[in-house]
C-alpha cells in the first residue's frame, strides 16, 4: 500500500463548527475503486474528531456508498485522501461533505461549491528560456540556473513555458532595461518572449506575478544574479528583483514554483493532472445537504 499511497490525491477543506457527513459517492473504476481516507488536523482543535462505525478501526471509506461523520466543535481542517488500490490504479472519486444541521440556523454552516483537487501539480513541465548575449536562446528547467554563479552570462530576454499549466493559475512576467532610463516591457503571458534579441540591451530587472483562482496555493521562488553584486532572492505571489542601482545587467536567473501551504477555498476548482495517473482527481462537494444533492 505504501507505493500506492505515493500516488494518492489529497485535498484540505476548511470546516466551520458543526456536524458533517462525509460520503463516498462515486468512483471512476467501479471494479477496483480507490480507498478514501479522512483525517482532521489535530493541531487546529483537540475537540474535533471523526465518528466511526462501531466495527471500524480507521477513518477509511472502502467503496462508494460508505460514509462517516465529522464533529467539529471549533473550525477545523479536513484532509481527504484518495488512495489507489495499486500503483497504477484509479484515483478518480467523488466525495461529498454535507452539513447535518440540528435545526434552523441564521446562515449556512459551510459555503456552497464544488472542489476538484489533486495533491501536487506536475511542476516539472515549467521551462525557462533566456536569450543570452553571444550564445542565443538557452532553455533550463525550473530551479536551474540560466547563467548563474558558475557561468554568468548577460541575459537579454526571457520566456516561460508550462504546457501543463492548470486553467486556474496564470503567470505573467516583465523585464526592465537600463535604457531608456528605467524602461520596462509590458507584463507578458506565459509562452511569450519579454526582452530583446541582438540589440545588446541587457536586462536589469525582472518582475513575475501569479494570478488566478489558484494563485494563493502556490508561490514563486526567484533568485537573480546581477553583474558585480551578490545574488538576490525573493518568494511570494509577486516578485520584483534588480541590482543595487537598477542598472546592473542580469547574468543569472533561477525560477521555481512550489506549493505555498495555503488552503484553496472550497469555491475554487483545481483541474490539474498528475503524471502517474492522467485521469486522477478528487471531487469533493461541500454545501448544505439539500444543495449538495443537486450537484451530484
Amino acid at each position: 500500500m505504501k507505493r500506492a499511497e505515493a500516488t494518492a490525491k489529497r485535498k484540505i477543506l476548511d470546516l466551520d463548527r458543526g456536524l458533517f457527513l462525509v460520503r463516498y459517492s462515486d468512483a471512476e473504476d467501479a471494479e477496483r475503486p480507490p480507498i478514501v481516507r479522512v483525517s482532521l488536523d489535530r493541531e487546529i482543535g483537540s475537540d474535533n474528531f471523526v465518528i466511526l462505525h462501531p466495527d471500524a478501526h480507521e477513518a477509511i471509506l472502502s467503496a462508494p456508498g460508505s460514509a462517516l461523520a465529522v464533529r467539529a466543535a471549533t473550525p477545523a481542517k479536513l484532509l481527504v485522501e484518495v488512495i489507489p488500490q495499486d500503483a497504477n490504479g484509479s484515483t478518480t472519486a467523488t466525495v461529498k461533505v454535507e452539513a447535518l444541521n440540528p435545526g434552523e440556523v441564521s446562515a449556512p454552516l459551510i459555503p456552497r461549491g464544488e472542489v476538484m483537487a489533486t495533491d501536487v501539480l506536475d511542476l516539472d513541465g515549467l521551462r525557462i528560456q533566456g536569450h543570452i548575449a553571444g550564445r542565443g536562446d538557452v532553455v533550463v528547467n525550473r530551479d536551474q540556473w540560466l547563467g548563474g554563479p558558475s557561468s554568468p552570462s548577460r541575459v537579454e530576454g526571457i520566456r516561460l513555458d508550462w504546457p501543463q499549466k492548470p486553467a486556474g493559475l496564470d503567470l505573467h512576467y516583465a523585464v526592465k532595461f537600463a535604457r531608456p532610463q528605467g524602461s520596462a516591457s509590458q507584463m507578458t503571458a506565459m509562452g511569450q518572449f519579454a526582452g530583446t534579441r541582438g540589440r545588446a540591451l541587457p536586462v536589469t530587472g525582472v518582475v513575475m506575478e501569479l494570478s488566478g483562482e489558484e494563485a494563493d496555493a502556490y508561490a514563486l521562488s526567484v533568485e537573480a544574479l546581477f553583474l558585480g553584486s551578490p545574488a538576490v532572492r525573493s518568494r511570494g505571489q509577486r516578485i520584483s528583483l534588480g541590482g543595487p542601482t537598477g542598472r546592473e545587467p542580469l547574468v543569472g536567473l533561477r525560477v521555481d514554483l512550489s506549493p505555498s501551504g495555503a488552503v484553496v477555498p472550497a469555491s475554487l476548482a483545481i483541474t490539474a493532472k498528475a503524471k502517474s495517473t492522467p485521469q486522477g482527481k478528487v471531487r469533493v462537494f461541500k454545501g448544505r445537504q439539500k444543495a449538495s444533492q443537486a450537484t451530484a
